[in-house]
Formats: structure tokens, sequence, C-alpha cells
């Protein structure tokens, strides 16, 4: 997979693709060049058969701290609105795709956050399905403070992460917390020094896995936050089926018989 993008750089080795926004002179906050090309890197990714995890971080000394406000206010008004009511990737407009890619995304996403992750880079983060912190890292729901609203998926990402009266206090005050609180509320999954290092550690776990399963464990953690018992229940089955029997389930049966790891890669795989 080759994905060439001045704002975002992508780097795949042994089946882990890097993910970095690099802007660093500019904290990595997101203008339209920005989101164009993390729309352009998703999108590459979603039909990459060999990638079997992302890690997503940013180059520099913070993380992502937000939009770039001047940018956002050089875009002419009704450009903007145009912008923010097109839904121009499913259910998504471009700004919202920022975040949502991730989830959406058939393999795991590891975010690394250092540094400041503020408002829209917040909102990125929470698009990971987990999220690795530095102890230094400070983090914000903080459109409260531009007299805005968190609206890149934000609240449909922290729906269910963390509880209703702990989100509304992130939200309603805009106020930055340390990465040990967001340990404690749930914000973040782990913290580390190198948190790259850890999250690429994690992203090494999950490509010993088989693929096929990866994927279908994903589909069903996505459905978990919004489908109803009964679609769930219907959609666990299905997801088995569709395991059951396969070259990668008989090969992790034989591996773990054998005790040796297993062989996916020379394997056929289903997105």
């Amino acid at each position: 997979m080759t994905v060439r993008c001045e704002r975002v750089r992508t780097d795949v080795a042994g089946g882990i693709a890097t993910v970095t926004l690099a802007r660093p002179a500019k904290l990595n906050a997101l203008d339209m060049e920005m989101f164009e090309a993390l729309a352009r890197v998703a999108s590459a990714l979603a039909e990459s058969a060999d990638v079997r995890a992302v890690v997503l971080s940013g180059e520099g000394r913070a993380f992502c701290a937000g939009i770039d406000l001047d940018v956002l206010q050089a875009l002419p008004r009704e450009e903007n609105r145009k912008l923010l009511a097109t839904r121009s990737h499913g259910a998504s407009n471009i700004f919202q795709h920022a975040a949502m890619a991730w989830r959406t995304l058939p393999m795991p996403v590891i975010a690394a956050l250092h540094g400041s992750v503020f408002g829209a880079g917040l909102q990125i983060a929470l698009g990971a399905d987990m999220r690795v912190a530095a102890p230094t890292a400070r983090l914000s729901v903080m459109e409260l403070k531009w007299g805005l609203v968190p609206d890149m998926g934000g609240i449909a990402l922290l729906r269910g992460l963390l509880r209703d009266d702990v989100v509304r206090r992130l939200v309603y005050t805009g106020r930055i917390i340390s990465s040990e609180e967001a340990l404690a509320i749930g914000l973040v999954t782990q913290l580390d020094e190198d948190p790259l290092r850890a999250a690429t550690a994690v992203a090494k776990d999950i490509t010993k896995q088989s693929p096929q399963a990866v994927r279908a464990a994903k589909r069903l953690m996505n459905a978990m936050a919004d489908g109803r018992t009964a679609d769930l229940l219907r959609q666990e089955a299905e997801e088995q089926l569709g395991l059951l029997g396969r070259a990668e389930n008989l090969e992790a049966i034989a591996a773990n018989f054998e005790g040796r790891a297993p062989a996916f890669a020379d394997l056929p795989s289903r997105s």
C-alpha cells in the first residue's frame, strides 16, 4: 500500500500501518489539506488486505492540538456550511470522517498520544479502538471554549466509552485533564513513557491473530455500541459461521495443538 500525502505520512511494515499526522510546526493542527489527506489514507487502508493493524500518531511535540482556526476562519461562510451539511463519506461529512474513518476501518487502530490532544485531535483519537497516552499528555474536549460543540463524531464516540455525567462535564467545561485522569475515567487505555512503542507492541500482538477473526471481532465491537441485543446475537452467529472451518480457523487450531506460532500470511483473507 502506498499513499503519499504531505500532511499525513503512512509507513507499512510487518502488517502494521503507522499513520503519522505530519504538521509538527503547527502541533499537527488540522487544516483542509490534512482533512483531505486523512480521508485518502483511510480509504487506502480500508482496501488494504495486507494491513492487519494501524498505529495512529503525531509528529513533533503533540498528537494534535485541534483544528487550525486560522484556516477554518478563512473558508467562506457558505462553503463551511456546505462542508458541514454534505454527507460526503457515508454518514459523515469530511470533518467527521477524520475521526469516524478509524472506527470503520476493518482492522484495529491504536492511537499513540503525547503532548496536546485537544478538540478535533481528541475526537480523532476517539475513533481508534484503543488509546495509549504518555504520562505528560493533556486532553480536552475543547470545542465549547470556542463557542462550538464537538462535531467530528466525538459525541457518538464518547457514548458508551465514559459515564454519561463524566462526558457532560468534559463537554460542558472544556477543561484540560491529565493523562492520569484520562486513564482513571476510561478515556485512554493505558499510559506509557513511549506511547508509540507501546501502541506498536499492541499492534504486533494483533498481527499474530487470525486476520479474518480480528476483522470479524471489530465488526462485532462496532455493532456492540449501537445494535439491539437481538441484532447483535444474530450478527455474532453470522460472523462465527463465516469463520468456522475456514483455512485460518483450521490453522489456528493446528498451531495450538502443535505448540507453534500460526502462519496466516499465506492464507486468503476475507475483508
